[in-house]
């Protein structure tokens, strides 16, 4: 045996014994954060009731976290005043418990997608706040009994303040006014003492909304209640949230003492409508409201994946205080933004494409973390 040889054979084994050290390739999105948080996606019922394999096989790979995207919305599991529909969201939570997944529930009290019978008596009066307080009770307890010990933690308010911080003038707050809040919380947490309980909103990097929830947050603290941590749904287009809007809502949150979610998020790379603008006369003035029906054409793609990858590194930087990332849905066909807030937009919002293929700022962070194992 030459020497060549046998330095080429030692070289041989010492990558050999490298490449064992390190272990497999890290393949998936979940894989490349691992310890820093959870990765989740919503689903629809056609995920969770196994029919759409391939958005299953994505799921599997690249997530670990679940949240229903309709399916738990009081208009959807409580539909009738004496009648619960448990179907979809049975699926759902047996989806999560069989694929080994946090399941999150969403959400308890809202405003919007709301059983038309909740807030009202049968002659369409709304109800005192005795009544509303009662029915919010139980709706709450029975959703909640029924999954307890399976879901580890719930959106109890969805969206109750709007952008100048006063309180949304729903039926709910035209009612009980912000008592609810502190009703859903109180009845929450005696319904399961291990699930986590969460407010959840959009537009959280506006100044406005951001220092209510800080208060509202200090609120439910002072009345003796629980609040384990705050969604900030990540609803985002090309010229918004401005990142450091964004990172100091986040700050603030964290400095309450609770963990931050990012919930519902997706980047629409479309022209933005303003939504206080009149749609039909927006849609007048523009000349190009669906600019990319087939394709995202490379330059505006690169934009996206560039702003997409700086949201996730102050995720990652933040890891802290950031508990989960969760997108709303898997591929783009999927996603609520095709269509909004106009028919007939083609949209391109989220981590996969429509060949269910991940986005480059995806396989960037994969890559990144394979580089990064390498070197230990």
């Amino acid at each position: 045996m030459t020497k060549q040889t046998i330095i080429s054979a030692a070289a041989l084994l010492l990558a050999t014994a490298c490449t064992q050290s390190v272990g497999p390739e890290i393949d998936s999105l979940a894989k490349a954060v691992e310890g820093k948080f959870t990765i989740g996606a919503a689903l629809n019922t056609n995920i969770s009731n196994g029919i759409d394999s391939a958005s299953i096989a994505v799921l599997k790979q690249h997530f670990n976290s679940i949240v229903a995207e309709n399916c738990m919305k009081c208009e959807a599991i409580h539909p009738e005043k004496d009648r619960y529909f448990w179907d979809d969201a049975d699926r759902f939570v047996k989806f999560g418990i069989d694929n080994n997944m946090e399941i999150i529930g969403h959400t308890l009290v809202w405003h919007s997608q709301m059983a038309p019978w909740l807030c009202v008596d049968d002659e369409g009066k709304f109800v005192s706040a005795d009544t509303l307080r009662q029915r919010l009770v139980d709706h709450i307890t029975t959703i909640m009994t029924r999954y307890k010990g399976k879901i580890k933690g719930y959106d109890v308010v969805n969206e109750c303040i709007v952008e100048d911080g006063s309180f949304r003038q729903s039926p709910l707050y035209q009612i009980m006014g912000d008592e609810f809040i502190f009703a859903a919380f109180e009845a929450a947490a005696a319904a399961d003492p291990d699930a986590e309980l969460y407010l959840n909103d959009y537009g959280m990097n506006v100044p406005g909304r951001r220092d209510a929830y800080v208060q509202l947050i200090r609120r439910i603290k002072e009345r003796g209640l629980r609040i384990d941590g705050i969604g900030m749904q990540g609803h985002m287009g090309m010229d918004y949230p401005a990142y450091d809007e964004f990172l100091a809502s986040l700050e603030a949150f964290a400095a309450e003492g609770i963990k931050v979610q990012i919930t519902e998020w997706d980047m629409s790379a479309l022209p933005t409508l303003t939504q206080s603008a009149n749609v039909g006369e927006q849609v007048d003035r523009e000349k190009a409201l669906n600019p990319y029906p087939d394709a995202l054409p490379d330059s505006v793609s690169q934009i996206w994946n560039d702003r997409m990858a700086k949201f996730f590194q102050i995720f990652v930087d933040h890891a802290d205080v950031v508990q989960r990332v969760t997108a709303w849905g898997i591929d783009d066909a999927a996603s609520w933004k095709n269509g909004f807030p106009v028919p007939g937009r083609t949209d391109y919002p989220l981590l996969f494409d429509r060949q269910f293929q991940p986005k480059q700022f995806v396989i960037d962070i994969i890559e990144k973390a394979n580089a990064e194992k390498a070197q230990q």
